[in-house]
């Protein structure tokens, strides 16, 4: 009798616990739109955060809830934005989807270093020591912050300046965010031709600091037939929507800043 009497009360308060809970989960009871789970489902699982929100599940409950654009998923491209604008009931539109470029053509033989640097490999660590130990203060830092951010295995280190393998690309964006220098963008799938150079210094300034540099000295400008390229604030600058990839810019450059990538195989270039 002395055991029977607690373990009656804590019977007896367990089942009314239980009673509580029931009542409070069917009082706050919040219905969920089945199409959350519809879309999470759609989604590529990468959370990568490329579509601005902090994953897919967000991303999800933020196009049902707000009316986010079903377009925003770099990872799953056209096909997923397809899905998802089925689920949601609109249009998906044309949504090319995007790739890196590296904003730098400052390779191990092309600019010196100021001094050795043996502290963190990081890239953010060099750049708040003197802003780097390149000779140029606007190049890549080369210690791959971008690369550690990277899911796809997407970029890598090569003569100390990152590069990106478009056919494993997929736009989400994390290398860009973590570039300390912000020498990596993005750009349209079908943009082939961009400027590896991110100095805004004066061209003897920046041609003393690398001998792949812009310069800034038009020859690009008076060679481009589709108004595509100007010079900004001593940079060459292209414009996506106007460029052709005809190429000329690239073959008029004297330092070379000017890449012009081969046209990717069809594959991928659906991608």
């Amino acid at each position: 009798m002395v055991y029977l009497t607690p373990i009656l009360i804590v019977c007896i308060t367990g089942i009314v616990a239980g009673i509580l809970l029931t009542i409070a989960a069917k009082i706050m009871f919040v219905p969920v739109d089945e199409r959350v789970e519809q879309l999470t489902e759609a989604l590529p699982g990468a959370n990568c955060g490329g579509c601005g929100f902090a994953g897919c599940s967000d991303y999800a409950n933020a196009m049902v809830e707000s009316g986010a654009d079903v377009t925003l998923c770099p990872v799953g491209g056209p096909a997923v934005s397809a899905q998802l604008a089925g689920i949601m009931g609109v249009e998906a539109g044309s949504a090319e989807g995007e790739y890196a470029v590296v904003l730098c053509g400052g390779y191990d033989n092309k600019t010196d270093k100021i001094f050795e640097y043996e502290g963190i490999p990081s890239c953010k660590a060099v750049k708040s020591l003197y802003g780097g130990a390149g000779a140029c203060g606007h190049g890549c830092l080369g210690y791959g912050d971008c690369v550690a951010a990277c899911q796809f295995d997407a970029i890598g280190i090569v003569n100390g300046v990152a590069w990106v393998d478009r056919n494993n690309c997929l736009g989400c964006k994390a290398c860009e965010k973590a570039c300390p220098n912000d020498i990596i963008a993005m750009v349209p799938r079908h943009n082939l031709t961009y400027v590896a150079c991110s100095s805004t210094d004066k061209g003897a300034v920046t041609r003393k600091a690398c001998e792949a540099g812009c310069i800034g000295c038009g020859k690009c400008v008076k060679v481009c037939k589709f108004d595509a390229i100007r010079v900004e604030n001593n940079k060459a600058v292209i414009d996506p929507e106007k460029c052709k990839n005809c190429g000329m810019c690239s073959k008029e450059c004297p330092t070379h800043a000017i890449v012009k990538l081969p046209k990717p195989p069809k594959a991928a270039a659906a991608n």
